[in-house]
């Protein structure tokens, strides 16, 4: 029988992958999604489509009101910043982080994995081309890992190893999408953009739209939600 694991599905490119790998990995995967307040509601319905397409055993959906707590741009009215250059996202944090979105997404996995008996949790988080997230790194998938391990019933008890999968972790995005087309991913389902117009259009200014960008031109394709 084919394993079970909880998959972390934005919607995004990123996470798409992350998903396709899951499934060609052998992995009976389950899509876990969350809306907690962010303005680019419009992933949730990528996400929705990228589960049916990539054959997510079940979608679960989670409302977690992060944009109460205030504190990041992708949650309250602060500015999403354009245009920034390379050297720029290479520097510093943000302010589209959202205070501990990863630890609470990932311990929200932890919880629904436990459930399922499943030992193995997927997130598409990127050390290489990124916007400096503290929570996108290899050092803290390894300490929640740890922590996955000591927190949990399974884990004490030793009924399961738990281990946060991280297959994205030093790709470019130009290999992350050329992996992702290679496994069948359709791109053209996937919503990135930190700013999006209220149809759900890119902006194509935010860093997420500009590392998209770079991404299908350094891969030598052309992005599916671009239009002619």
């Amino acid at each position: 029988m084919a394993r079970s694991a909880v998959v972390l599905l934005s919607g995004g490119l990123d996470s798409a992958t992350t998903a396709a790998i899951a499934r060609a990995d052998g992995f009976d995967w389950h899509a876990l999604s969350f809306d907690y307040g962010q303005r680019h509601r419009f992933e949730l319905e990528s996400a929705r489509r990228v589960a049916e397409s990539l054959g997510a055993r079940r979608q679960a959906t989670v409302a977690i009101n992060l944009a109460q707590f205030g504190g990041s741009a992708l949650t309250g009215a602060l500015d999403v910043p354009k245009d920034r250059s390379d050297r720029e996202m290479a520097t510093g944090i943000p302010v589209t982080y959202v205070p501990a979105r990863n630890t609470v997404f990932l311990s929200l996995a932890l919880a629904w994995a436990e459930t399922l008996g499943a030992a193995d949790i997927f997130i598409g988080v990127n050390a290489i081309d990124y916007s400096g997230y503290p929570d996108c790194r290899p050092e803290y998938i390894a300490a929640f890992e740890r922590m996955a391990n000591l927190a949990t019933k399974a884990g004490v008890e030793g009924t399961l190893a738990f281990r946060v999968h991280t297959p994205l972790i030093t790709m470019t995005k130009a290999e992350i999408i050329r992996r992702g087309v290679a496994l069948g991913v359709d791109y053209g389902l996937t919503h990135s953009c930190y700013d999006p117009a209220p149809d759900g259009r890119a902006c194509g200014h935010c860093d997420s739209c500009v590392l998209r960008r770079k991404g299908f031109a350094e891969a030598g394709l052309r992005d599916p939600v671009e239009k002619a």
